[in-house]
């Protein structure tokens, strides 16, 4: 894990941009920096580096890293890398490092652009071609690791983060405000929809996509991933519970390749839960635990996280959740970002992240992906019920929802089984109260929810495949890679497996929820890994806190940031939102929209507009 930049035009960077874009990613990458100034036909091409070393801790695996008339910045890891580099090495390649980034370069001399085709990992790379005259940045399949882009005049600029690309261009990008009102009314999962972040001018590769930059600064983009969802309708439960056990204990060897510790994320539910189980009783490794405690009991998993202490004999390192410092906290994490927190759970994260960084800790691994990838959401159960509403066992599925999620769920939407039965296009529930959001705006700003239309009949799948690339596991990428790399700690995510998300999206839908169950083939692929007060647990709290828990509103010092003079009170109406600071009943939604608020007013601050 590492921080990457550059610019590709017809003149170089000054030095000093240089020297603040390095010194911008120090954090990323404490271990060594450096940066190339590359002649590449008629363009200049810098390539800038900052190193987190993980694997051959080596200076000769340093980056810019060149070879064979090609120069590579990479930031990421390559998990299969070993069995890439034998395959290599039978071609008769030869190698200078043990490390992954030079198999990523040899691997690309062989096969071109179809190299990550054979790659299992999080990559963003930028790649200086001699050979074929041109440069080439890439992204990996799930968007793992960052890779923002900003196009000039004079030439494109990118990089692993948004305030290296202005350290780089030399100048500070506008808010975009279009995207601030986005994130105030309809909250984080609308930020990825329409490939806009919180500074006008700036976007991010997409998932899956190389651009090719050609010696005229015209950009090629080249989609190289598209998800499939190939059902194998033969496939019984047993045959997807034990596929599923085998790809995620296949998974979880590939990831424990390190050089340097690791450290484990643990909540209280199946998807940690299962990682550490797995990494204690099936790879023998001595695991180091860390877990977040919420003194408000709808967020308090501590009871099923000693039991998975208890049963995998784990070191476990609890952390205790207060609001003092918190709104310091909350300042130095948007600082750092360069934008809003996307919700209250990534100013919970960066907690256990400082942890491990204290304790020595290099890489985090946490469960990400699992809820997308396995129907961990309880909408999930609502668009099951539609995908199988013509089976002759519909009763019995009712019946099985009634006596598990219909006792937890809390949205006013969700608590009608037959919702999508009613209106296959509802939706109102991802965006909740948004209308109400609106009104405290001066100016009117209403988007209607928009998905991408992936290539199913399935509603369920079709559903799962937003969240996974769009609404969820995108988003908590994005802060658990920032949160991270703040403290200089690798964060991996198994369930991100190319394999493992391709066998899941093979399951026949009918499969993945049973006996009122969510996560059905998860939980029974974990039967005598995990213990069975986690596996079997129906309720679902989620990685979250509650803002009580964080931000003290009856604070003099806290009421008076709040209603300070700001630039946020040109789009938000002071009078309306002060209504809300003293309400003591906060909804779900109402404490999600104060966050969102406190965190534009912090993010405007920062950018030195108040």
């Amino acid at each position: 894990m590492c921080g990457i930049a550059g610019h590709v035009g017809f003149e170089n960077v000054s030095a000093k941009n240089v020297k603040n874009a390095l010194r911008s990613m120090q954090s990323r990458g404490p271990d060594n920096s450096g940066f190339e100034n590359i002649l590449v036909g008629n363009l200049k091409a810098t390539l800038l580096h900052t190193r987190l070393s993980i694997i051959d801790l080596d200076p000769r695996s340093n980056q810019p890293f060149s070879r064979d008339g090609r120069t590579l910045v990479f930031n990421g890891e390559i998990y299969n890398f070993l069995e890439i580099r034998s395959e290599l090495q039978k071609l008769g390649h030869k190698f200078t490092t043990n490390s992954d980034t030079e198999v990523v370069l040899a691997a690309y001399c062989e096969y071109g652009l179809n190299c990550v085709d054979h790659f299992e990992g999080m990559w963003a790379f930028a790649l200086v071609d001699h050979v074929t005259k041109s440069i080439v940045l890439s992204r990996d399949r799930f968007a793992e690791k960052p890779l923002y882009y900003f196009v000039a005049e004079h030439g494109i600029y990118f990089s692993s983060e948004t305030k290296t690309l202005e350290s780089l261009v030399g100048t500070k990008f506008p808010v975009n405000k279009a995207q601030v009102k986005r994130y105030l009314v309809n909250g984080y999962k609308s930020l990825y929809k329409y490939n806009e972040c919180f500074l006008d001018g700036v976007r991010e590769l997409n998932y899956g996509e190389h651009l090719i930059v050609k010696q005229d600064l015209s950009l090629e983009t080249v989609k190289y991933f598209r998800p499939r969802l190939i059902i194998d309708e033969s496939m019984s439960p047993e045959d997807a519970v034990s596929l599923t056990r085998d790809r995620l204990i296949n998974s979880m060897a590939l990831r424990m390749r390190s050089d340097v510790p690791i450290a484990f994320c643990l909540s209280g539910g199946v998807d940690s839960a299962a990682l550490v189980s797995i990494a204690a009783k099936e790879l023998n490794h001595k695991v180091t635990a860390f877990s977040i405690i919420d003194p408000d009991e709808r967020y308090n998993e501590e009871a099923n996280i000693r039991k998975t202490v208890e049963d995998t004999d784990c070191n476990w390192r609890k952390i205790d959740l207060t609001p003092e410092g918190m709104m310091d906290r909350l300042q130095s994490l948007v600082e750092y970002h360069n934008a809003p927190i996307a919700t209250i759970s990534y100013l919970v994260h960066s907690m256990l992240s400082e942890r491990m960084a204290e304790e020595g800790f290099k890489i985090s691994i946490s469960g990400t992906g699992a809820d997308e990838l396995f129907t961990g959401y309880y909408d999930h159960f609502n668009l099951f019920l539609y995908d199988v509403r013509d089976s002759p066992d519909f009763d019995h599925y009712l019946q099985d929802w009634k006596n598990g999620p219909g006792q937890f769920i809390r949205n006013p939407f969700l608590k009608d089984p037959k919702l999508y039965l009613s209106n296959k296009n509802f939706r109102d529930h991802i965006y909740l109260d948004s209308k109400k959001f609106e009104l405290f705006l001066k100016d009117e700003f209403a988007e209607v929810f928009i998905e991408s239309d992936f290539p199913t009949d399935s509603l369920l799948r079709k559903r799962m495949l937003n969240e996974v690339f769009y609404e969820g596991s995108r988003v908590i990428l994005n802060q658990d890679d920032l949160n991270s790399m703040k403290s200089s700690i690798e964060n991996r995510s198994p369930y991100l497996d190319n394999g493992l998300f391709s066998l899941a999206y093979s399951i026949p839908s009918r499969h993945l929820i049973k006996n009122g169950y969510g996560k059905f083939i998860l939980r029974e692929s974990m039967r005598g890994i995990l213990n069975d007060t986690v596996r079997l647990d129906k309720s679902k709290k989620g990685f979250n806190a509650s803002i009580d828990s964080v931000v003290d509103f009856a604070s003099e010092d806290v009421k008076d940031f709040l209603l300070e003079d700001s630039p946020l009170y040109d789009v938000v109406d002071r009078k309306k939102i002060t209504t809300l600071f003293n309400t003591d009943a906060k909804s779900n939604s109402v404490s999600k929209f104060l966050f969102n608020f406190i965190c534009v007013k912090l993010f405007m601050k920062s950018r030195n507009f108040a």
